[in-house]
């Protein structure tokens, strides 16, 4: 991606030829951010398998990445699952999490032989009931129970049941169509404290489970493990000190109309919560993994890890990540179609996209654009700061919230490109409000590029 941007020309090309925005896809660093987890939990002696949060970016080129990497794939809908199958993911390399899993995407995994993630007593009695009327084989589904913590110290969920809601289901029931494999939890956040309190309770319920003839051989943590979008504390900290200020009203604003992001100032002091990623982390990844297992059990024997614990019952470790996974894989193109200022003066720039081709759940994405002056650019403007907006025809459509710096000005033709997308930025909220057409999605592939299969926005015409 730096060999890219780097070169002004080619990435005009780019977006000459799909159009604004266009997500330009790199795969290469996945196997890389996977190694480090499997890496971290071999040296810890545990048997850990990844999987691919699907949900986390649309383009099948990270599916086949992530086959090929000998990865899972975790889908979210039966449009997911019908994909990855028909890219020839086993059906034991997959596992159904949907937050809602309606009868056809509950028919066509287990027709397929997939493992689902079971949620709620009303779910898991559907599929029980299609497993008798079925499964003519009367080969049991593979299933996970997804548990909910009874931790006052974990924050409530709305995914999973408790482990005594799910001891109970299971002991007023045949369940003879099911082969409970696993045990499966969600928590928000990234805490590795709370996921090792979680995963004892998983372990608990593992031993609640075999004498009742259940031979669950693998817990699934799901995905939230850190990933750092900066390499300098240094700047995070700085940054959280000049927002701080600024919505106290101490300082200048940094922002859109001062937004707090969640924060907001009364009688003088600060209340409320960022609701932004924390762009700098540490640890992540498989340093933040060997915290994790490295963790004390819930024995009272305080030289007992969750690693030991994982070992003495044969039982191995699945994740999946999305966002740590897709780490350095892919950025977001779009063009500069004007400049102007809003009727109270601030500066705007206009970019040929729309803010849910580059948002996710957070307030904002904080990382700096790149600027890029291609030989179509025009003439730029004098130095100024201001903000980045786009196409919906709303007051609040901005592509980033935060206040930018362009010290070389900006030029109608130039490229911003966003980085470091991939990991949900991407598509995770995308729109074709006022029937905008969809970003293309594009790989790098032996020093050119074509377009990803699930192209997304095939009907529009390449810029001339």
């Amino acid at each position: 991606m730096s060999e890219l941007l780097s070169d002004p020309a080619a990435t005009e090309r780019v977006v000459n030829e799909y159009g604004s925005p266009v997500n330009v896809i790199h795969t290469g660093a996945l196997r890389r951010n996977a190694a480090e987890l499997t890496d971290a939990a071999a040296f810890h002696g545990v048997d850990m398998r990844v999987f691919f949060a699907r949900k986390a970016n649309k383009a099948l080129s990270f599916v086949d990445a992530a086959n090929q990497a000998g990865l899972g794939v975790d889908v979210a809908s039966e449009r997911e699952l019908r994909q990855v199958l028909e890219r020839g993911v086993p059906p034991r390399s997959v596992i159904v999490t949907a937050a809602v899993k309606p009868p056809r995407l509950l028919e066509l995994s287990l027709s397929t032989g997939v493992t689902v993630a079971l949620d709620n007593h009303d779910e898991a009695d559907a599929y029980l009931a299609l497993t008798a009327a079925l499964r003519a084989d009367g080969e049991p589904a593979p299933v996970a129970l997804r548990i909910a913590s009874q931790n006052g110290d974990i924050a409530p969920t709305r995914f999973g049941l408790t482990v005594p809601d799910w001891l109970e289901w299971l002991d007023a029931r045949d369940t003879a169509g099911f082969r409970i494999d696993g045990i499966h939890f969600h928590l928000h956040g990234y805490s590795a404290r709370d996921r090792a309190l979680v995963l004892s309770e998983a372990v608990a319920a593992v031993d609640e489970l075999r004498p009742r003839g259940h031979n669950p051989t693998f817990i699934d943590m799901g995905g939230g493990i850190p990933m750092s979008y900066l390499n300098d504390e240094a700047q995070w900290d700085a940054f959280d000190s000049a927002h701080t200020a600024a919505v106290l009203g101490e300082g200048p604003p940094l922002t859109w109309r001062n937004d707090g992001f969640g924060r907001r100032a009364e009688a003088g002091a600060l209340v409320g919560t960022r609701n932004t990623y924390p762009y700098y982390q540490a640890p992540v990844r498989g340093d933040w993994f060997s915290a994790l297992v490295d963790a004390y059990s819930n024995s009272s024997d305080r030289a007992r890890t969750l690693a030991s614990d994982l070992r003495e019952r044969g039982v191995h470790l699945r994740c999946e990540p999305g966002r740590s996974l897709l780490d350095g894989c892919g950025v977001t193109f779009a063009r500069v179609l004007f400049r102007k200022r809003s009727s109270d003066g601030i500066p705007l720039v206009g970019l040929e996209m729309n803010r849910t081709q580059c948002r996710s759940t957070s307030a904002d994405f904080l990382l700096d654009p790149v600027l890029v002056r291609g030989p179509g650019s025009g003439q730029p403007n004098q130095p100024f700061s201001g903000y980045l907006v786009g196409a919906y025809c709303v007051e609040d459509e901005l592509i980033l919230r935060r206040e930018l710096n362009f010290p070389h000005g900006v030029a109608v033709g130039d490229i911003v490109a966003l980085p470091n997308t991939a990991g949900y930025l991407m598509h995770i909220l995308e729109s074709e409000s006022h029937q905008l057409p969809l970003a293309r999605n594009v790989v790098a592939h032996d020093g050119g590029f074509v377009e990803d299969d699930l192209g997304g926005a095939a009907t529009r015409e390449p810029r001339l």
